[in-house]
């Protein structure tokens, strides 16, 4: 496989940007993709279309999720620490 066929695309460590893919597809869904479409190229120009109009609008994903909310939902996952206790002096 030659150099020039690989996209090399940063991906962040943590899921949120995974969440944020599933609702753009979510919404896509709904607003475009709710009836049928016989065609290949019917469908890429139902979609740029939709994409157009979404950028335009310049639509945005309200994240609401804190650190908190997550504590909360998973706390198996996010354990609970015990304090430090201050190091003594001449340590």
């Amino acid at each position: 496989m030659r150099s020039d066929q690989w996209d090399l695309v940063y991906t962040p460590k943590h899921a949120s940007w995974l969440n944020m893919v599933e609702i753009e597809i979510g919404v896509l869904k709904g607003q475009c993709l709710d009836r049928r479409i016989d065609t290949r190229e019917e469908l890429e120009r139902e979609i740029a279309a939709w994409e157009c109009e979404r950028n335009a609008a310049g639509a945005r994903i309200t994240w609401m999720f804190t650190t908190e909310k997550a504590r909360a939902k998973m706390s198996r996952a996010y354990p609970k620490l015990a304090p430090l206790e201050p190091l003594a002096k001449g340590s």
